[in-house]
């Protein structure tokens, strides 16, 4: 019998919009398409990272939904961000199960990127906690992180949609999820979304280029969701697992025709 392929998913960020993650992931594993490597950038990165520890998705759904900005937003007395990030880290470090990237159920990369050298970073050693505390780092809102003489931010800045990540991890069909640029949703109305904006503006060339390693991409309409609307979570999901549906057919038949699903 042919030999079942490696698939991956590219998680890529979007703050609110990245719950949608939660929707494809429930659909994928509803068809019983499991992953083999998870690479993530920014939200794709802490969802993957709960996913990646063994976290059920009924549980991340009720979390998602009962997100309360006091929770996690403490505001710092830096230069470099106005959230020091310390009480995320807190809550994703018992997210993750607190556990290490050698500790986790399916491999997981994350990226951020080093402000020092301007390089993309990815992240696949240490605390899982600590580098999804990294990747949503949001320059301006977070304070980066010092980590190993670097000092760490979002993502996104690079490579939003980690396809590229996926496929180096040894994945050889990849399976990428945007969460996408809205130019005209008009839903720009906090710090947050003025700077996911300019983010998405800067990314749109760079995220093609990453998406030609992707095999299929999802691309959920959140146009109705700002950066921001944390409190639409459930919406957002909802979304996800609309496009995930819509995609599955040719997902599963791209899959069969490759021996995947053996």
């Amino acid at each position: 019998m042919e030999e079942k392929i490696k698939i991956g998913l590219a998680l890529g960020g979007g703050s609110a919009r990245g719950f949608a993650h939660i929707g494809v992931l429930k659909v994928l594993e509803e068809a019983g398409i499991k992953a083999d490597y998870l690479a993530g950038c920014s939200m794709g990165a802490l969802i993957g990272a709960f996913y990646a520890s063994g976290g059920r998705i009924k549980m991340l759904e009720r979390f998602s939904r009962a997100v309360d900005r006091r929770n996690w937003v403490d505001l710092a007395f830096s230069r470099m961000g106005f959230i020091s990030g310390k009480k995320i880290e807190d809550i994703l470090y018992l997210m993750t199960r607190r556990s290490a990237f050698a500790d986790l159920k399916i491999p997981l990369a994350i990226v951020a990127v080093d402000l020092y050298s301007g390089q993309k970073v990815i992240l696949k050693e240490g605390l899982v906690s600590r580098a999804v505390r990294a990747s949503i780092s949001i320059p301006g809102y977070f304070v980066p992180v010092e980590m190993d003489g670097m000092l760490l931010v979002d993502g996104g800045v690079l490579d939003r949609v980690p396809a590229d990540v996926a496929r180096q991890m040894g994945a050889e069909f990849v399976i990428a999820v945007d969460t996408g640029f809205y130019p005209e949703s008009g839903k720009i109305s906090t710090i947050l979304d003025v700077i996911s904006r300019s983010f998405d503006i800067m990314a749109r060339e760079i995220t093609r280029n990453y998406l030609i390693d992707a095999d299929i991409v999802i691309n959920p309409d959140l146009a109705g969701v700002a950066p921001s609307q944390f409190d639409k979570a459930a919406e957002a999901i909802a979304i996800g697992e609309r496009a995930a549906r819509d995609a599955l057919p040719r997902i599963l038949e791209m899959l069969e025709s490759r021996g995947a699903l053996a």
